[in-house]
C-alpha cells in the first residue's frame, strides 16, 4: 500500500486578506460550516462558508456533500449541523473495511471522560451462511455501545461487502437507536446483514442461533 496523502488547495485564494488563518492549508469552520478566522477561538467571517476537504473535518466525498447541504440549509435560515460521528467510511480493499464513529481507543477515552460504560459485541462472518457460500468466511463486525443508554457509538467491519453493511450502522448512530431496539429487528436470511444481527443480539446477552 502506498499512501501519498492529500493537501487542501487553498493557497493563493486571498484568505489572508480576509483575516483567515489556515493550518497546513485547512480552513477552520464551526458546526454550521461558517468560516472562522482561526482554529482556536476564531470568530465567524460573515458570509463565508467552507465545505469538503478544505476544512479537513472528514476528507470523504459523501461528507463534503453532506456539509454542502448543511451549509445551504444554514444560509437559508434553517439551522443544521452535520453529525460527523454518524458519517460512514470505507476502504475498498479485499476484504473491505468500513467504520462509523470513533475508533475503539477513542471510544474508551470518551467513555472515561464523559463517565459512561463502554460495551463491545462482535459478529463473525465465519458463522454466516451467505459469507461461507461466497467463500468469504473471514471477517468480523464489532459494535461499540454505551451500556448506560444502549446507544450505538461506533461500528467497525472487516469482511465481504463491509462498505454496504456499514450503512445500517450509520443510520443507527444518526438516529440514536439502541442495541436493545436493533437486537429485535429482523434481518433477512440468508444475508450478510445477519453478521450485524449477531453483534446486536450479543450486546444484550441474546443469541441469534
Amino acid at each position: 500500500m502506498v499512501a501519498t496523502g492529500r493537501v487542501p488547495n487553498t493557497a493563493n485564494m486571498g484568505l489572508e486578506s480576509m483575516g483567515i488563518e489556515t493550518q497546513r492549508g485547512f480552513v477552520a469552520v464551526n458546526k454550521k460550516m461558517q468560516v472562522l478566522t482561526k482554529h482556536e477561538d476564531g470568530e465567524v467571517v460573515p458570509g463565508v462558508w467552507c465545505i469538503g476537504d478544505a476544512n479537513g473535518k472528514m476528507m470523504l466525498a459523501h461528507a463534503a456533500s453532506a456539509q454542502g447541504i448543511s451549509a445551504i440549509e444554514n444560509i437559508a435560515g434553517r439551522e443544521h449541523a452535520v453529525d460527523h460521528d454518524a458519517i460512514p467510511a470505507a476502504c475498498f480493499t479485499h476484504p473491505e473495511i468500513a467504520m462509523v464513529g470513533p475508533t475503539e481507543e477513542q471510544c474508551i477515552e470518551r467513555a472515561e471522560k464523559e463517565g459512561w460504560t463502554l460495551g463491545k459485541s462482535q459478529g463473525n462472518f465465519r458463522a454466516n451462511s451467505k459469507a461461507l457460500a461466497e467463500g468469504e468466511g473471514n471477517g468480523i463486525a464489532k459494535v461499540l455501545f454505551n451500556k448506560d443508554t444502549g446507544k450505538v457509538v461506533a461500528v467497525h467491519i472487516i469482511g465481504i461487502h463491509a462498505a454496504d453493511l456499514i450503512q445500517e450502522c450509520s443510520n443507527a448512530v444518526a438516529a440514536g437507536t439502541t442495541v436493545q431496539e436493533l437486537s429485535m429487528m429482523v434481518h433477512t436470511h440468508p444475508t450478510l446483514s445477519e453478521v450485524l444481527d449477531e453483534a446486536f443480539k450479543g450486546a444484550v446477552g441474546m443469541s441469534s442461533h
